[in-house]
């Protein structure tokens, strides 16, 4: 009787070495195979996010003469060879020929505003130093042929040099409404 527990004891203390070595080699692979995909997920920064700088400020003060209808001083904002893009259009143009749009806005329409909801945000990428303020608005006007008043949400997105002008304003919205005027 005391051999086959012997016998017993031996067998059951073997089978837990052979189970100690078989974690171990699989304990050491999950532990290789997740140091191998955290060494490949690692997060970068590509840039930061500014909720006050002074391109908000820019792009701020040329929607307000935007609405004044007062485009005397526009280039302050805007570099020369600056393009000009919003939806419905196929490419950007000029900002000399955007600005002639804006003016005709105000042949078409009284009360014109053109109101920020949310925060602009200022993302200033590593990668090609690309400077860029995007925001928010709510366009509205009132039809001077129909008397309805046109509301348009929008988002901005204005692209900066190292002067700080804006090289490069797209907007996104539906302006089928005012195209219609």
């Amino acid at each position: 009787m005391l051999i086959r527990r012997h016998n017993a004891f031996k067998t059951e203390f073997t089978i837990t070495i052979s189970n100690q070595k078989q974690m171990k080699k699989i304990l050491i692979t999950a532990v290789l195979f997740l140091s191998a995909i955290t060494a490949f997920c690692q997060e970068e920064e590509n840039g930061t996010i500014y909720i006050k700088h002074p391109y908000i400020d820019v792009v701020n003060n040329a929607n307000k003469d935007y609405v004044a209808n007062n485009f005397t001083t526009t280039q302050n904002y805007y570099s020369d060879t600056a393009k000009w893009w919003v939806s419905g259009l196929k490419d950007f143009i000029p900002i000399a020929d955007a600005v002639k749009m804006w003016k005709g806005d105000f042949d078409k329409f009284d009360d014109i505003k053109q109101v920020q909801f949310g925060y602009p945000d200022f993302l200033h990428y590593k990668k090609d130093n690309t400077m860029v303020v995007q925001s928010w608005w709510n366009w509205s006007g009132k039809s001077k042929k129909t008397g309805e008043v046109v509301k348009v949400p929008m988002v901005m997105f204005d692209e900066f040099n190292t002067d700080g002008k804006i090289v490069r304003e797209y907007i996104f919205g539906d302006f089928s409404k005012m195209a219609t005027e």
